[in-house]
């Protein structure tokens, strides 16, 4: 996001209402070159601010007082939103409102700890895999678990991205960025099948359907699956696969490729994960042996 330069805002940016400079600031955003998807986050964070201002109050009338009420009652209320999406959404709203020149420095809400949600067991993610009622699902859940791949990355793939017989994917990732990621042995079979009976288009997408409705077919499969359908969600796969990964012995680097982390120390963060399982195993291996014990008392 630091990237991405702004024009400057309009000469008469002074005489708009909130909800026009709000509109000039989201149309030079995308000029700088801004995905659709940054900007719609833009937008989004932008909009719940001007619920709470209204978007007829004049640029002239807003500043730091109204940022610190907004923060306080975004605080206060949550809005169904996590809390990591509040402290993009505050970020987001203060960029606005410096580019306005309503605002200087002003806090944004911290981030705070970052953490993972528990990931499955592999014994879970092969019951989704025997819950998939055809190949088009077995394909996707193969592809979130067995290669991590983004629910938007999944979404966006089409036949000409994919070569099941090398077992290859070509994604793009954040900011437009492309890399190859390996296909588990279930993908490869299922969509070999599917390309060869259906015969699609090379531009044709795998996987015609919205993410709203993914999410809901990974809660179905959970459900039929026997699991807790709140722990089954595109980013819990990913998360999956990158702690199986690392238990099976996957070097940090190679990881970090296949997941598309522009940084190694984001791929460092499953490293707690597995080190859980290192120290429930010491804990499973010495602490209960008879030896050891003695060895500790006569020590």
């Amino acid at each position: 996001m630091n990237k991405i330069r702004l024009l400057p805002p309009p000469k008469n940016v002074a005489r708009l209402s909130l909800g026009e400079a709000a509109e000039k600031f989201l149309d030079a955003l995308e000029a700088s070159g801004a995905s659709t998807k940054t900007v719609k986050s833009y937008r989004a964070a932008i909009k719940s601010f001007l619920s709470f201002t209204g978007p007829d109050t004049p640029v002239t009338e807003v500043g730091e007082e109204d940022y610190s009420a907004w923060l306080s009652h975004m605080r206060r209320k949550r809005q169904s939103l996590s809390h990591t999406t509040l402290h993009y959404y505050s970020i987001f709203v203060r960029r606005f409102l410096a580019w306005l020149g309503r605002v200087d420095e002003v806090p944004a809400i911290p981030r705070g700890h970052y953490g993972f949600t528990k990931p499955l067991t592999w014994e879970e993610v092969e019951a989704l895999f025997s819950a998939a009622r055809d190949l088009l699902e077995l394909a996707m859940l193969s592809l979130l678990a067995e290669s991590g791949l983004r629910a938007g990355e999944l979404l966006a793939l089409t036949w000409r991205d994919v070569d099941p017989y090398r077992g290859i994917v070509k994604v793009k990732g954040k900011y437009g960025k492309e890399r190859i990621v390996v296909m588990g042995p279930a993908a490869r079979e299922a969509l070999r099948v599917l390309a060869e009976e259906a015969r699609p288009r090379p531009y044709d997408r795998i996987f015609p359907f919205t993410y709203q409705a993914l999410y809901k077919r990974l809660k179905s499969l959970a459900k039929r699956a026997g699991l807790d359908p709140s722990m089954v969600r595109p980013h819990v796969l990913r998360h999956t696969f990158a702690t199986e990964a690392l238990r099976r012995g996957m070097s940090l680097p190679a990881l970090q490729r296949l997941l598309g982390h522009s940084d190694i120390k984001i791929t460092q963060r499953y490293l707690h994960l597995v080190t859980e399982d290192v120290e429930r195993e010491y804990e499973r291996v010495f602490m209960s042996s008879p030896q050891w014990r003695a060895a500790r008392i006569v020590g």
